[in-house]
């Protein structure tokens, strides 16, 4: 296997749909029963404000529904589902401006980047890769290793899952903090994050606590659901449902962002309200899974796709 940018684009997993020979440069494609679900923008051409950084975009239902948003005109820095945190070690990994502690919002010069260094598989249903995560003096401060796979769940829903390692490489104690951690009540993201769509007549968020963002915002839960219509299509049309569930032990034990005025967003927030601290070497790792559903789902329906695509301890 060709570990660098090439790779071998034709490479499939058993059972999964063909692979067209050519990709666009920068852009692999994850593709179930025929269908292309997501791409994955590896090698983005972004701003240095944006804090550039591998996502995907577009995400889609199996009936095709586009469920993820990337750089928005009111938050470029947003990028469709990806990794993202907005302080370590004092550089923004999150893109946009900085929070600071008795000040608030502030643009600095302190945007950082992820890099993509090899492929350790790349295949039409799992891609795994090594990042280094340097600052805007290329100075490394986190070592990542990511892997994303997805798998086809029925004729309505699959599941994506987003696993991330991530390792100190600095010789000195690494601090990763939330906007919340300095202050700014509420604002404990940074991790594993979705920006979603724009949707006609809102969205709905649903949880095992309830219907509405206030039941599961800066809360832990075995999942939570958010639906909504295209804004794109009539009333009735282009519905979907993405359901997030933690994949691991220590990401079920993180608090959930969730957003659903001004924009759409969910993210698991490792560092909610306090810093989290590595220390020289030392390696964490989260794990979330979604679900992509067509249609509105229920909640009822929601805890079943969450327990179907959770792995098994």
């Amino acid at each position: 296997m060709t570990a660098e940018r090439g790779g071998d684009r034709s490479m499939k997993a058993p059972g999964a749909g063909p692979v067209p020979a050519e990709r666009p440069r920068g852009v692999a494609v994850l593709r179930l029963r025929g269908h292309d679900v997501a791409d994955y923008v590896w090698e983005p051409d972004l701003p240095p404000s944006t804090s550039p950084r591998p996502y995907l975009h577009p995400v889609r239902t199996p009936a095709g529904t586009t469920v993820t948003d990337a750089a928005p005109d009111s938050h470029p820095h947003q990028l469709g589902i990806g990794v993202a945190f907005p302080d370590v070690g004092d550089r923004n990994f999150w893109g946009g401006r900085t929070f600071v502690a008795g000040h608030g919002p502030a643009w600095l010069d302190n945007h950082g980047t992820q890099r993509h260094q090899r492929w350790l598989r790349r295949t039409s249903t799992e891609l795994t890769h090594t990042l280094r995560w340097v600052g805007p003096h290329e100075t490394p401060l986190l070592a990542e290793r990511r892997t994303i796979g997805c798998r086809w769940i029925s004729e309505t829903a699959w599941s994506l899952a987003v696993q991330t390692r991530l390792t100190n490489a600095t010789g000195e104690p690494l601090p990763i903090r939330s906007p919340a951690a300095l202050g700014r009540a509420g604002a404990g993201y940074g991790g594993i994050f979705w920006r979603g769509p724009a949707v006609t007549g809102g969205a709905r968020v649903l949880s095992p606590s309830g219907a509405g963002v206030g039941h599961v915002h800066g809360e832990t839960t075995p999942w939570v659901a958010v639906t909504g219509t295209d804004a794109g299509t009539g009333v009735g049309a282009g519905s979907w449902t993405v359901v997030f569930t933690p994949g691991d032990k220590a990401t079920a034990q993180d608090r959930w962002f969730v957003r659903a005025r001004d924009y759409l967003g969910v993210g698991s927030s490792p560092a909610w309200d306090e810093p989290l601290v590595l220390a020289p070497g030392e390696t964490i790792a989260r794990h979330v899974v979604l679900v992509i559903a067509d249609g509105v789902l229920t909640s009822g329906t929601a805890a079943e796709l969450a327990d179907i695509a959770r792995p098994a301890p």
